[in-house]
């Protein structure tokens, strides 16, 4: 997130930005957790533009450390305990690796898309993990500029949790099913909604 823009929305920021905050992080946290790679306990993840830090409460038994650009975020975050720092997408370097690194709803963020694949290839060991909306951005086009930063392997999975509206569990329940429906889901996702998207090293699927 720039830092500025979002102070004035920090207070509360995942119980607002969300319908059902609920279950739209935790529908994220689990396909995050068994995308690509799998990420067991102790895993440490690196989440930029974290906002307030929310998502951590669902990512159980890794430990969490998140990068958001807005002095507010970050005070919001820290009041929430969770281990939050202030920086920027596009320089920031965590001071050891990581095993995954996150970034949702900020992928725009990047003042270079392809400088930043290559920064953040450069401390995750196992797997990047990002929104895209496919109609934004060229598929082709991000996977080419993964590919060019190192990540050699990369998966897209429809994420259909709706995000501005609370519906009824059980049809959230029918919306995560379509997300394996193929050629159903993309003509949602023409439509509608994104992809969680992973990124990883040949080596590194187990």
């Amino acid at each position: 997130m720039t830092g500025g823009k979002y102070d004035t929305q920090a207070e509360r920021w995942s119980e607002t930005a969300y319908a059902d905050s609920g279950s739209y992080l935790a529908h994220r946290g689990e396909l995050v957790l068994s995308l690509g790679p799998s990420l067991g306990p102790g895993a440490t993840v690196l989440d930029l533009a974290c906002g307030d830090g929310g998502f951590a409460d669902h990512l159980p038994a890794v430990f969490y450390t998140g990068v958001d650009a807005s002095p507010e975020m970050v005070k919001a975050a820290n009041h929430r305990g969770r281990a939050v720092v202030l920086g920027d997408l596009n320089d920031y370097e965590p001071p050891r690796p990581v095993a995954a690194t996150t970034c949702f709803r900020a992928i725009y963020y990047a003042a270079d898309r392809a400088a930043f694949f290559r920064r953040v290839a450069g401390y995750t060991e196992r797997k990047f993990v990002f929104d895209l909306n496919p109609r934004q951005y060229s598929v082709d086009e991000v996977r080419a500029d993964l590919r060019l930063a190192g990540f050699d392997r990369f998966e897209l999975r429809p994420f259909f949790s709706p995000q501005r509206f609370a519906v009824p569990r059980p049809f959230v329940r029918a919306l995560h099913g379509l997300e394996r429906s193929g050629s159903l889901a993309r003509i949602l996702l023409a439509v509608r909604f994104s992809y969680l998207c992973v990124a990883f090293r040949g080596d590194k699927k187990t």
